[in-house]
């Protein structure tokens, strides 16, 4: 899966980016603000893509002036579809929630991070996981076991290998205090997919890998 742009393992054309720019906007714009958002293609191809849009009714074009206004027509009976494909980053979130909270071993806090958060990857991408466990959770088979089930299940939904970085708490405070070039990537990007608050345990780590 292209973790840039999810939508284009299901329309590689520049239709793709057209739909998902217009899914995004809540108001009519021009064919000319459609090509500078949309940021790829020629504004000629953006134009044509639009009209082949309104031929099948997935868009609306309304003349304003001399202007033609172009918007999402999200009653279409395909909207939903078109609405999925530009939720797909949430859905993978979701299903990766719920595959940690069905864990026998709970952790303390699983993030994802890196380009899958930041959309600025590609179909070789890794799909990046920080998870942290208890101290008190041995980090056996019974632990490893799950992670490995995470890495197959990811890949399975996205076709990008998943890297897991896992660690414990004290092992977690150890890294902040001395300033692990990764804890910056956490800082700036992580976002938390189960469990305790990813960036509130980061701030309280060091504290917590003393008691």
């Amino acid at each position: 899966m292209d973790v840039a742009a999810p939508y284009r393992a299901v329309i590689p054309t520049l239709d793709g980016p057209v739909l998902m720019t217009l899914a995004r906007l809540g108001r009519p714009v021009t064919g000319r603000k459609v090509h500078q958002l949309v940021g790829v293609g020629s504004e000629a191809g953006v134009r044509k893509v639009l009209g082949r849009l309104v031929d099948h009714g997935l868009v609306r074009a309304s003349e304003a002036g001399r202007s033609v206004l172009y918007e999402a027509n999200r009653e279409h009976v395909a909207w939903p579809l078109v609405a999925r494909l530009a939720n797909l980053r949430n859905e993978l979130i979701d299903r990766m929630s719920r595959e940690v909270r069905s864990w026998v071993l709970s952790p303390l806090s699983v993030a994802l991070f890196g380009s899958a958060v930041r959309g600025d990857g590609s179909t070789d991408s890794d799909i990046d996981v920080v998870v942290v466990r208890g101290d008190e959770i041995d980090n056996d088979e019974n632990w490893e076991g799950q992670l490995d089930r995470l890495r197959e299940r990811v890949q399975e939904w996205t076709g990008n290998r998943c890297q897991i970085y896992s660690l414990s708490a004290s092992e977690l405070g150890q890294h902040v205090r001395v300033r692990e070039p990764i804890v910056a990537d956490w800082r700036s990007d992580a976002i938390t997919i189960a469990g305790e608050d990813f960036r509130a345990l980061l701030s309280s780590a060091p504290s917590r890998s003393l008691r």
